[in-house]
């Protein structure tokens, strides 16, 4: 019998997954039919397509987790079922925080304007250097693949021994569990550090632009002002959806091990919803094709169902 912060529970996990699936589905119909269309898909499309794979494949992982862990908690402790979600979503995870990275990257060089040699030749090439760091990032999948089933085999012998011995084990699973944890999460750093770095140096470079602009303009109107304020507050947001991402997964890790039992911890789940449903509204608002696309939409569901 499912308690009231049970119902509660799945009833904003289902939420928060459908808000995810229609920004995340919308980005994915967009870019495929222009790309059928257009027999063509610019570097910014294919990261796009791309994220909004891997997050529609986040977003179904976390609904299986969270069903699994409001209606059968026990179920999740299956070696099979649990095996299964931790690594679809190890692997979603990984390709969303490496194409965040290379979506913060291609926006600093296309937006941002600093003097240095170096950011000159890597803007030239940005094409490039986009496809080596997606190539570059599947070194680290696979040690993190490696990493996770080793950790998935000690985890179930140690995790299925008899009740009896069991008590014996407890110590050398919790230190293997945090150990490998840890190995996880830093293994996820460099992505994570390339995101928030091209993000503040893109900030850094628009408010510098910003004030520039103010100066020449004599504090007057100015359109690329305007425009450069609004390419700020995307940023902003970004960087705390992303911060709340980051924070939201790593603690989800650890306090879902360390207070299992907790019915309240269960509340921590939702929070991993957050980046893959509310980061694709904030392309669709930041990109004006995908801006266009929506409102033209909008438009004719409301004369539909007027």
């Amino acid at each position: 019998m499912l308690s009231g912060l049970d119902i509660i529970f799945l009833i904003l996990s289902v939420a928060e997954f459908i808000i995810g699936m229609l920004g995340n589905v919308f980005i994915e119909l967009v870019n495929c039919y222009e790309c059928v269309k257009n027999q063509n898909i610019s570097i910014a499309d294919f990261i796009f397509t791309c994220l909004a794979i891997s997050r529609i494949s986040q977003l179904l992982a976390s609904l299986l987790q969270s069903l699994t862990v409001a209606l059968s908690l026990h179920l999740y402790f299956s070696y099979n079922l649990a095996k299964s979600i931790t690594l679809l979503w190890r692997i979603t995870n990984h390709l969303i925080n490496w194409l965040a990275a290379c979506l913060s990257i291609f926006y600093l060089f296309k937006i941002a304007h600093f003097s240095h040699p170096l950011f000159f030749w890597l803007k030239w090439r940005i094409n490039r250097v986009v496809l080596v760091i997606l190539v570059f990032s599947l070194f680290f999948l696979i040690f993190d693949l490696l990493l996770l089933e080793t950790f998935n085999d000690i985890f179930l012998s140690v995790h299925l021994q008899d009740k009896c011995n069991r008590t014996l084990y407890a110590d050398k699973r919790t230190t293997m569990y945090f150990e490998t944890m840890l190995l996880l999460s830093l293994n996820n750093l460099f992505p994570i550090v390339l995101s928030l770095t091209s993000s503040l140096l893109l900030f850094l470079s628009l408010v510098r632009h910003i004030r520039n602009l103010q100066l020449n303009s004599m504090h007057s109107k100015d359109f690329n002002t305007e425009a450069h304020k609004r390419a700020i507050k995307m940023v902003i947001c970004f960087l705390f959806l992303f911060t709340v991402h980051i924070f939201s997964t790593q603690v989800a890790n650890w306090i879902l091990f360390i207070f299992a039992k907790n019915k309240f911890v269960k509340f921590v789940l939702l929070a991993v919803y957050v980046f893959p449903s509310g980061h694709p509204f904030l392309l669709i608002l930041g990109n004006s094709k995908l801006r266009r696309t929506a409102l033209k939409v909008l438009q004719h569901l409301f004369q539909l169902y007027r």
